[in-house]
């Protein structure tokens, strides 16, 4: 494959919010990725443009969560009208600007960073490795085919039997034995590891863990004061721990994969918050990627480094060729340029996409907009 210079760092045209050049398929153009080919499902399968313009903030916490009317959720985005409904609303600006928030507190911090623990924090951990004991339990069945290993079945199955427990244990009394708010919740930590039918996971299943967690700070259990950075370099960093071992354990297939033109078969917050603690770093600069030794080194601190490492161990070939958006952007000459582009690619990608957003939950703490 001929290698193609970043388009993040070639003149052109440019995001209007943050000077920062994107790759075509955050732009929205034509590429040569499969979900950009003609067919009966292009209209869906292509992103639909999206610029939700929001400053990072937490979402409001409830005014009293024992009186609030708890709602089973429902997948409510079914088409790409629906899909702009959602983009165009104060929520979608809510749950962008709690993920920015989390960026704004991750910007500059190693994993290994000291960081204020809350009671919460530690359940979330506490939870996440209660499910990595489950993968030695359950070991992969043989099995011929590279991907969509049984067992995962069996995990899965497992995850749903213990989940109102989980979830329980993260909230406090009375919350944590009230059932609607156990109906509520429980589905977003569930639909956080994929799905048991396909045996899958992709970037949308990352989005939904994400929702879980915006759903704790509705609630009031994680707050801006006490758990941002916790919630990225502690328990999003073990949750990306934990996916990693189950997707090499079980070979979940990558749901909407872009193949060689994406960043990752499964994730994308490892890139987005991984770029904000590299940013100001003194001598780590996007082209690092390039060295295995640093990425040996410094993976364990680094979200993003660790993202390229994985990706460099599930595929096998030169980064230019496996990875050609990857390669490319380690020609971006700032971490900050990096992560703006990952943010408005984020947007664009998975966000901006039907097929991911149509699994989306909605309940009375994440609403539908009406």
């Amino acid at each position: 494959m001929e290698h193609t210079r970043a388009p993040w760092a070639t003149a052109g045209p440019s995001s209007a919010s943050t000077g920062t050049m994107l790759p075509p398929i955050a732009r929205g153009e034509t590429t040569s990725a499969p979900s950009a080919r003609a067919g009966p499902s292009a209209i869906l399968q292509r992103p639909i443009d999206v610029n939700i313009s929001t400053p990072p903030h937490f979402p409001p916490p409830l005014e009293d969560p024992n009186s609030h009317t708890f709602l089973p959720t429902q997948k409510r985005i079914t088409n790409v009208q629906m899909l702009r409904k959602f983009l165009d609303s104060s929520i979608a600006a809510g749950f962008l600007g709690f993920i920015l928030a989390l960026n704004e507190a991750a910007r500059g911090h190693a994993l290994s960073d000291a960081c204020e623990i809350s009671e919460t924090t530690t359940a979330l951990v506490k939870i996440l490795d209660t499910m990595d004991t489950w993968v030695t339990e359950i070991p992969p069945a043989e099995h011929t085919l590279r991907y969509g290993n049984p067992s995962f079945r069996l995990w899965f199955a497992k995850l749903e039997q213990e989940a109102s427990t989980l979830v329980a244990s993260v909230l406090p009394p009375p919350l944590n034995s009230r059932s609607d708010v156990l109906t509520e919740l429980v589905p977003y930590l569930i639909d956080s590891f994929g799905n048991e039918t396909r045996v899958d996971y992709g970037t949308g299943h990352e989005t939904t863990f994400i929702a879980f967690l915006f759903c704790l700070a509705r609630l009031g259990v994680v707050t801006p004061e006490h758990d941002s950075l916790a919630l990225v370099i502690r328990v999003f960093n073990r949750y990306v721990r934990l996916m990693r071992r189950i997707q090499t354990t079980y070979w979940l297939e990558p749901a909407g994969s872009h193949g060689v033109w994406g960043l990752d078969d499964y994730q994308f917050f490892p890139f987005i918050w991984g770029s904000a603690q590299l940013s100001d770093h003194p001598y780590l600069k996007p082209n690092v990627i390039h060295s295995q030794e640093t990425l040996e080194q410094e993976s364990q601190d680094y979200l993003y480094l660790a993202a390229v490492r994985f990706v460099k161990h599930v595929k096998k070939g030169a980064l230019s060729e496996t990875s050609p958006i990857l390669n490319d952007i380690s020609a971006v000459p700032s971490w900050t340029k990096v992560n703006k582009g990952m943010i408005k690619m984020y947007q664009a990608e998975v966000l901006g996409k039907v097929p991911i957003m149509q699994h989306f939950l909605f309940g009375s703490l994440l609403k539908w907009p009406e």
